[in-house]
Parts: structure tokens; C-alpha cells; sequence
């Protein structure tokens, strides 16, 4: 084993280039900063290449690789004019073709920067984990080297029976960007000429460019970084009437299906003792703590019995601590690609009920959650409903999944088992190449 490491690290030197890499920032721009951090721990020559935005919190994390192997590309006067836009509730209409352009500003100036850093320092691999769209174009080909995108996910629409979420003008957008893409990743070859792609299930491998050449391996893109998300213990007295705590953690948006949440607490409170906790933020918020307080359920503490309380948005430490303080997670969301929450709940020793459509199918299995079928709305609620009662009204059930589900992340999820993968991915690439 030792053996194996040591060629690893004098045969792959990484580059990892993305837009952001952050833990503030949440969803795909942690999957960077995970990558590189795991590399620099065990000594693998790995530089970071992202934007000047995140400076500051890469700074702090960082202390010593500021300019020698973390480096930053400038931001542009479009940047600066239109990245803030997006936090002016932009309808999609707009919001896609901006970040498009931000992101090719991004990777144009980027890729100049790392043809030189391939020269100075001999880097053999050029690694782009983000972003995780299978559709998205990558300006990264031609560098000499070998290049791995992803592991992407996505090519997700709602289930059939909540179509009607989603607006007309939405689904359009979508439909063209979906057309267009193809034509773009035709102009921008970076995906097509990939010597590998990583994809994150069936699903996304079908919405890769027809066009793309290279090998395409499957890898589930999210990973749990166990020293935040450590292995907690809880208190389960065996207590059938005792109060189960439920904890959604996400953001706050339509497609997360909160409220279709707050509806199928409110009637599986009326058979169970639970509580639920909201934690997070976004442009729903207001909305559903409205309707919270229509449903006669909402409360300004934590853990009262029959409430929801909603947290606003905490970082990852002190997410880690509410999720030590309940008994088990819910994630309604319809449209869920990966749902890096489902792995760090289930790491904490939390069962998870989630909807059987999208990323938490993926995690998920009848020993460690409950998942609910989207077939319809009526279902789906009673569905809902039922997974809270039936792990309420057993907590031996609850404490035999969140052992099941810890298990199942320490096997397959951690970040060190990931780059142990992704390391013999960087290889195998690399010996192809030569």
C-alpha cells in the first residue's frame, strides 16, 4: 500500500480549476476545495486554480499556498457588473445566459493561466470537477495533458406529477438551453475531447453531448468530509412517546417542495410526537413561514411538539450541531440532483426520508431511509406523512438505519475514499496519455 502511494505521488501532479471553491458557498463549490484539500493532505503536488472572489475564506483555510499553489484569476469589469445580478432574483430568462457568459470569461482566463502552470511545473493531469452540469461546455482541451471533467449531475426534470411546478417559461428556457448545448459543446470541445468523464449515475451519462469520445466512469459527486460531519451519538431510550425530532437542512427555494413538507408534518403531527426544524435560507422563505403560521405550526423555539421552526441559514459547524440535536432528516425536494445533506446526515447516524427521484435514490436503500414515491401530489403527501409517524413511533427502526447509513458513507463516501478512486482515475489517465 505504502508502495502504491508513493507512486502516486511522484507520477500525478494535479491542477484542479474551477469558478469558486468555498464551503460558504455551498453545493458544487465545496467539491474543489474537497479535492484539493484531501491532495495537500497526503502530499500530492496539487495547485488550485479559481477566482478571485473567494480569496478571503481560501485565505483562512489556506494560510501558506496564497499565489504559490492556489491561484487566483481576476475579476473581469463583467463580473463585476453582473455577478451580483443573480441576487436580484433574476428571472431564469436572464440568469442563465449571464452565468453562461461568467463562466466562459472564467475558464478562458483560466486556461490561458494553466498552459503556463502545465509548463513551469510539469503538471500531468488538469482536473475540472465543476461545474457539474452534464450540458455545460468545457473550455479546457488541447492543454498537453490529460483532462478529467466532473463527476457531473444532472439532465433531471420533476416528476410527471408535479410538472406544474415548474413555469411555462422555465421549461422552455430549459428546452432550448438543453438544444443549444448540443451546438456549443460542438464549438467548445472540451467535454468531447475529455480523455475521461465522470458521471454521477445513468441518468447524467444520458445527458452528456452526444458528441463526447472519451471514457466515461460512473462516481457519485459528492463526498462527506468527516471532520465536520463526525460520527455523532444519539440517545435513542427506546421511548415510543417520546419527541422525534426532524431536521430539513437546504435552501429555500420552490423545487425543495418545503411546502409540501410543512403540509405532511401538519397531518403527521396529529398521529405522532415530532417536531421540525428548518434550517436555511432563500427566496421562499417569508412564503412558507407564512403558510407555516396558517397551518398553525410554526414557533419561534426549536423542538417544540407539533411545531416547525425555522433556523434561517447556519454555517457548516453549526449545522453539524443542530443535526446532533435530532433524530432524523427529510428531504422533499423534487428536483434534487445530488443532495450532499442526505451523506452527512446519514454520517451522523441520522435516518433520512427523502423523495425516490433524483441524487438521494442514488444514497439511499431500505436499510438506512425511507424513500417516498413522487407518483402524485395526494401520494406523495401521505407518503410524507406516513415515514415521519412510522419512524416516530419506532425508534429502534430510526437507530438501526442512521447505524446502516453510517456505515454505508464510511465504505463509500468519505473524501479520502473518494480520492483513492479518484487518484487511481488521475493514473490510469495519465499512462493512457503517454
Amino acid at each position: 500500500m505504502k508502495a502504491k502511494e508513493e507512486t502516486s505521488k511522484k507520477s500525478v501532479r494535479v491542477v484542479i480549476v474551477a469558478e469558486a471553491a468555498s464551503l460558504q458557498f455551498g453545493g458544487e463549490a465545496a467539491l474543489p476545495l474537497h479535492y484539493y484539500r484531501v491532495l495537500r493532505r497526503r502530499g500530492i503536488p496539487v495547485w488550485l486554480v479559481v477566482r478571485e472572489h473567494v480569496r478571503t475564506q481560501l485565505k483562512k483555510l489556506f494560510p501558506d499556498d496564497d499565489n504559490v499553489s492556489i491561484i487566483y484569476t481576476s475579476d473581469s469589469r463583467w463580473h463585476r457588473w453582473l455577478y451580483p445580478l443573480p441576487r436580484w432574483k433574476l428571472t431564469s430568462s436572464l440568469a442563465y445566459p449571464i452565468s453562461f457568459l461568467l463562466q466562459s470569461i472564467t475558464q478562458l482566463e483560466q486556461r490561458q493561466l494553466i498552459r503556463r502552470l502545465i509548463k513551469i511545473h510539469g503538471i500531468n493531469i488538469v482536473h475540472q470537477p465543476t461545474p457539474v452540469s452534464p450540458k455545460a461546455p468545457s473550455y479546457f482541451f488541447g492543454m498537453g495533458v490529460p483532462v478529467i471533467v466532473g463527476p457531473m449531475n444532472g439532465g433531471m426534470d420533476y416528476p410527471a406529477a408535479f410538472r406544474k411546478k415548474e413555469s411555462r417559461s422555465h421549461t422552455l428556457i430549459k428546452s432550448f438551453g438543453r438544444k443549444a448545448s448540443h451546438f456549443l459543446n460542438v464549438l467548445i470541445p472540451g467535454k468531447r475531447k475529455a480523455a475521461v468523464l465522470l458521471v454521477a449515475n445513468a441518468r447524467t451519462r444520458k445527458a452528456l453531448p452526444k458528441t463526447c469520445k472519451g471514457e466515461v466512469i460512473q462516481l457519485v459527486e459528492n463526498g462527506v468530509d468527516t471532520s465536520v460531519w463526525n460520527f455523532a451519538a444519539h440517545d435513542f431510550d427506546g421511548n415510543r412517546h417520546s419527541l422525534t425530532r426532524y431536521v430539513f437542512v437546504g435552501r429555500l427555494v420552490g423545487w425543495k417542495a418545503v411546502d409540501l413538507l410543512l403540509q405532511a408534518f401538519k397531518t403527521a403531527s396529529e398521529r405522532a410526537h415530532i417536531s421540525l426544524t428548518i434550517i436555511g435560507d432563500g427566496r421562499e422563505r417569508e412564503s412558507l413561514e407564512q403558510l407555516a403560521q396558517d397551518l398553525g405550526v410554526l414557533d419561534t423555539e426549536a423542538n417544540q411538539p407539533g411545531k416547525v421552526h425555522f433556523t434561517g441559514w447556519l454555517d457548516q459547524s453549526e449545522c453539524a450541531k443542530q443535526l446532533q440535536q435530532h433524530d432524523a432528516m427529510i428531504l422533499p425536494s423534487l428536483q434534487e440532483c445530488g443532495g450532499a445533506v442526505v451523506l452527512e446526515a446519514m454520517c451522523m447516524c441520522l435516518p433520512v426520508i427523502a423523495t425516490n427521484w433524483g441524487g438521494p435514490s442514488d444514497y439511499l436503500d431500505p436499510s438506512c431511509g425511507i424513500l417516498v414515491n413522487p407518483s402524485s401530489r395526494k401520494e406523495f403527501l401521505d407518503g410524507l406523512s406516513k415515514a415521519m409517524i412510522k419512524l416516530s413511533l419506532h425508534p429502534e427502526l430510526r437507530k438501526a438505519m442512521g447505524k446502516a447509513g453510517q456505515e454505508k458513507v464510511i465504505q463509500e463516501f468519505t473524501w479520502d475514499a473518494k480520492v483513492d478512486t479518484m487518484l487511481e482515475i488521475y493514473r490510469k489517465a495519465i499512462s493512457k496519455f503517454c
